[in-house]
């Protein structure tokens, strides 16, 4: 099954999109099931996406929300995923503190990957080899293909048993924390902000190119995945 795309003309349009479906798909699992789980990605791109849904008249009663990936450093520190998701969002509604999921940046990284592990299999009442399965998982991409912090080449990508892992990016320099494949694909649905000309090149090979996702890892889950994307980044398409 080919993934979904759907273009806008900025990226402001392409993160309000996104972050309204996120919105009514979180309301939807909640009335089928009495429970909602989102996991969101950081970086710069959804900044926007985190305003816009902050403003939403939105109940958050019953919602989960976890992160889908974060760099090793405490929650205060400016490259922290959690602190732009705090500012821009969940500082702005009114959410019950517990369901609130924090990747605990400021342990070591595998120590932080264990209680993150243990955290979701927690409120997802897991047995010991079951994986988890999302309501929502909203993705984004780097400029060469990555996705969470799963970056080309990386042997994690093979991994479908894990839930989370500590990982070291060479290129970023940088020790992250990650949910690994096996979960990215389980999510019952898969929503990726893109915007910018500098991932237009990688986007063309991540949509419409081989599968490889050992090069580009925001192949993983695509053919359930839907896109929003803004025009700079759909250049190539």
């Amino acid at each position: 099954m080919d993934p979904a795309i759907l273009i806008f003309n900025t990226a402001l349009e392409a993160a309000e999109a996104c972050g309204d479906r996120i919105l009514e798909l979180l309301a939807d699992a909640r009335n089928d099931r009495g429970i909602a789980t989102v996991a969101v990605s950081g970086g710069s791109t959804p900044r926007l996406m985190f305003q816009s849904m902050a403003k939403r008249a939105f109940d958050w009663t019953a919602v989960e929300i976890f992160q889908v990936d974060e760099r090793a450093v405490p929650p205060d520190h400016d490259l922290s995923n959690f602190r732009m998701m705090r500012e821009t969002l969940l500082s702005r509604i009114t959410i019950d503190e517990p369901r609130i999921h924090r990747m605990r940046g400021e342990l070591p990284p595998a120590e932080a990957a264990r209680e993150y592990t243990d955290d979701i299999r927690r409120v997802f009442r897991l047995g010991e080899k079951e994986l988890p399965v999302f309501d929502v998982i909203q993705r984004g991409m780097g400029p060469d293909g990555h996705t969470a912090s799963l970056f080309p080449g990386e042997p994690l990508i093979a991994d479908r048993a894990g839930i989370v892992a500590a990982l070291h990016s060479e290129k970023m320099k940088q020790d992250r924390i990650t949910l690994l494949p096996g979960v990215l694909e389980r999510a019952r649905h898969t929503l990726c902000l893109v915007s910018g000309n500098d991932k237009a090149a990688a986007l063309r090979e991540v949509l419409k190119g081989a599968a490889d996702p050992m090069s580009f890892p925001s192949q993983i889950a695509l053919g359930k995945s839907i896109w929003y994307v803004d025009k700079a980044a759909a250049a190539r398409l």
